[in-house]
């Protein structure tokens, strides 16, 4: 065997110009969704365990309730896309966001506020899996690193944005559970900020062209040749539809059925794609934007302080994005997940070291003093810098690009909704967690990125300048590479 990129066809003349940005920079609109319900109940957290005085175990589950929902409307995304098409489903996400957002500042009470964030979940595990999949399908195969990362750039963007805007909200009231405007306290105000992205992505959505892979599905060759003449940049626009038709085959009914195979009932490629999902929610990044601003004030900030704190961790988060998306396209994807793991396993053994330090007191709120607070606030901020420029973006850039045309759709959804439930279970089994040892749960973490720095050695392919429709090819899946054979399984089928 040697180790070459697969030649099912000459690569396209595809060029980067204003048009796909513009587009994939719409799609990715629906990352900004993503961050921003991610991280808006962050500044909440405390005002509703107050408000409707839940102990700090219902209080995680309330946070993750949101994450239920991402995991069905990413599950049913995929399906959906391939039936109604790529923007119809954005639309009806920024649609359904915008009523649950007015739904949960205007709750009565702790059970109708877990259904409007549920509903909330359906509409941004939706985006979610839509804007890979969209972009990977516009962005000629040379710059779809960098326009990938866009739905990273976006998430982090939404979550700096949620974290200002709940600093912004909770100073003007002199603390997040004080009545701020109309007699509306703080806490509902932060979520009623979120009707601004979803306006802002519904009508992003409603410009877009259709993705050229779903009209060619769809027999609508013409709408398809535009979209990847005066979008895409294709010189060679009838032989780019040609492949296209030959990597989709001719069923045009697809479902989640397709994704069976022989390795404990799904293709070996599917389990990638989840187990990718799985370790980026594992390594606990979510625990640092949910949680910051009540994990800072356990360890001696007061309130604005711990605000103030998030914040500029989420500003750290934007900038190595920025590392990540002029990286991505030049050393490769592999690479940066390998020293991702690397990084956040050292940090994260850092943060779990400073904890073992803490005192506790009368009620089990753990504090540190001198340089381990400063150490534990470096681990947190160098976890972020590692995960920003690594695992954060390139997982997304991965899950829109490493499936077959015929499968993509679907087997990004069933990833997509592995990662949402991974960061369930990451989300609501945090405070617990952190009440019996800090130590515990930052030591879990590491061994998670550890555990992930092999798998992404052994399992995970470099995709970097190849065309989608080599997704497809007789190629197979060998310590990280694609790799020619002579006649041996499709690339779906391996492992």
């Amino acid at each position: 065997m040697s180790t070459s990129t697969p030649a099912s066809a000459p690569h396209s003349g595809a060029k980067l110009n204003g048009k796909v940005i513009a587009i994939s920079i719409g799609a990715a609109l629906g990352g900004f969704l993503f961050g921003f319900d991610s991280s808006v109940i962050n500044g909440a957290v405390d005002s509703i365990q107050g408000e409707f005085e839940l102990s700090e175990g219902f209080t995680g589950f309330v946070v993750a309730s949101a994450l239920l929902g991402c995991a069905v409307g990413a599950w049913f995304a995929g399906t959906l896309a391939n039936k109604y098409g790529r923007i119809r489903v954005m639309v009806m996400s920024a649609i359904v966001f915008l009523i649950s957002s007015v739904g949960s500042a205007l709750c009565i009470g702790v059970w109708d506020l877990m259904a409007w964030r549920i509903i909330a979940g359906l509409a941004i595990g939706a985006a979610s899996v839509i804007a890979p999949a969209y972009i990977a399908e516009v962005a000629p195969s040379a710059f779809r690193g960098r326009l990938g990362s866009l739905q990273q750039m976006a998430i982090v963007l939404g979550v700096f944005a949620a974290l200002l805007s709940d600093q912004l909200l909770a100073e003007s009231a002199d603390g997040a559970a004080n009545e701020l405007w109309w007699g509306i306290e703080a806490w509902r105000w932060m979520f009623l900020v979120c009707v601004v992205p979803a306006v802002v992505y519904g009508a992003a959505a409603l410009t877009l062209p259709e993705s050229p892979r779903y009209l060619v599905s769809k027999h609508r060759i013409d709408e398809a040749a535009e979209v990847l003449r005066d979008f895409s940049g294709e010189d060679d626009v009838d032989h780019k539809i040609v492949e296209i038709r030959v990597s989709m085959g001719e069923d045009e009914h697809r479902s989640l059925g397709d994704l069976r195979g022989r390795a404990w009932g799904l293709k070996p490629i599917v389990w990638t794609g989840i187990l990718l999902s799985v370790f980026q929610q594992f390594v606990g990044i979510n625990v640092i934007f949910y949680y910051s601003t009540t994990l800072w004030q356990s360890v001696g900030f007061d309130e604005s302080d711990a605000f103030l704190t998030s914040t500029i961790t989420s500003v750290t988060n934007v900038v190595v994005t920025i590392v990540a998306i002029a990286l991505v396209d030049k050393i490769g994807r592999r690479l940066l997940l390998l020293i991702g793991s690397a990084g956040m396993t050292v940090s994260l053994g850092v943060m779990a070291v400073a904890f073992s330090t803490a005192s506790l007191d009368a009620s089990g709120n753990a504090s540190l003093e001198g340089a381990w607070a400063t150490t534990a606030l470096i681990g947190a901020n160098a976890f972020v810098v590692f995960f920003g420029a690594t695992w954060g973006p390139v997982v997304w850039v991965l899950l829109g690009e490493i499936f077959p045309n015929k499968i993509r759709a679907s087997a990004l959804a069933v990833a997509a909704a592995a990662q949402w439930m991974a960061n369930w279970a990451i989300t609501v089994t945090f405070p617990e967690l952190a009440s019996v040892s800090l130590v515990l749960a930052y030591g879990f973490y590491a061994s998670m990125a550890l555990i992930s720095f092999f798998f992404v050695f052994y399992r995970v392919p470099e995709t970097k300048g190849m065309e989608l429709e080599e997704m497809s090819s007789d190629v197979a899946v060998k310590r990280g590479h694609f790799v020619h054979t002579a006649a041996g399984p499709a690339a779906d089928e391996v492992g």
